[in-house]
């Protein structure tokens, strides 16, 4: 008779990982593979092309430019996560821990104001006054026409009136808040999380701060060489 095998012991469930939530601006991004590929088609026919020191010229214009295009547009992002924000610029990593954080400010530009009076600007989410004016419009056009509801169910001054009322875009207006551009939304966001973590234990650290130097040598040596060149004419 055969002894029964042992069983082996059953998997613990691992518990889910919380992942940051990334913001980033999508015409930033459109634009800059647009620029990309003006800049490349440009680059790459002066230098099969072109005469004399062209070639060269334009590989340092491309050695300076690119990395800069990317550096604006394809780059900046904002990595939120349940303990600290990290802020993806041109040329700097800036990790802020929600014990940190002392405000987020928005006017001309978002931005992230520390405890200790440091400010960070967040480059992947950029204020746009034209989106503003638009939700602005919208809630305007939302609001009056809540009224024009709301008047004529009170002029029946019937129970189906009232459901009305409750129902349709009265209650949509209602419910849903005011209308909100994308950027202010995610501002929202970031300070309803600020208030809920600025207190947790797990949100405490200290402010960290790294150069971007895989952008910042390839855009200085490209400007050294052009600086080189045009002085050598």
């Amino acid at each position: 008779m055969t002894s029964p095998e042992p069983q082996s012991p059953a998997p613990q469930p691992s518990e889910p990982e919380s992942k940051d939530r990334v913001h980033r601006s999508a015409p930033a991004i459109a634009g800059g593979v647009l620029l990309l590929a003006v800049t490349g088609w440009l680059g790459i026919d002066a230098i099969v092309s072109g005469e004399g020191r062209t070639p060269w010229l334009a590989l340092a214009v491309l050695l300076l430019v690119v990395p800069l295009v990317i550096a604006f547009t394809l780059r900046p992002a904002v990595y939120v996560g349940d303990d600290r924000l990290r802020i993806r610029n041109p040329f700097r990593i800036v990790v802020v821990p929600w014990g940190q954080v002392a405000s987020l400010r928005s006017s001309y530009s978002n931005e992230v104001l520390t405890e200790s009076g440091a400010k960070y600007q967040l480059w992947a989410v950029p204020v746009s006054l034209r989106a503003r004016k638009k939700a602005a419009r919208r809630e305007m056009r939302a609001t009056a026409q809540a009224r024009r509801e709301m008047g004529r169910d009170e002029g029946r001054g019937s129970a189906l009136g009232m459901r009305a009322v409750e129902g349709g875009l009265g209650r949509e207006s209602i419910s849903e808040g005011p209308v909100r551009a994308e950027t202010d939304r995610i501002m929202d966001e970031l300070r309803g999380l600020h208030e809920a973590r600025h207190q947790a234990e797990s949100a405490r650290g200290e402010v960290t701060v790294r150069w971007a130097y895989e952008v910042l040598a390839p855009a200085l040596a490209g400007a050294v060489l052009v600086l080189v060149l045009v002085v050598l004419g």
